[in-house]
């Protein structure tokens, strides 16, 4: 591993603790629905990344979001956070 990688694995590592005790869950900081299985939260996230790549620009900017902001989040995977 080079020493970025390192750094971000500590920086992850460390959102995650604060995470826990904090008492959230991943899917809690996404505003997903609670009951969600982990099959689920991967179907939540597929559709709605989806459908940010729908989104007019007046919509986009109606929730805070330039293009570039909706294409990155939504060509990402559905397994990522």
């Amino acid at each position: 591993m080079n020493g970025l990688s390192d750094v971000r694995l500590t920086l992850h590592s460390q959102e995650l603790v604060a995470g826990q005790e904090k008492g959230l869950r991943s899917g809690d900081l996404r505003n997903a629905p609670a009951d969600l299985s982990r099959w689920g939260l991967f179907w939540h996230r597929l559709h709605t990344r989806k459908a940010l790549l729908d989104l007019s620009t007046e919509q986009l900017r109606d929730i805070g979001l330039s293009r570039e902001q909706a294409r990155a989040e939504g060509l990402k995977p559905f397994w990522r956070l």
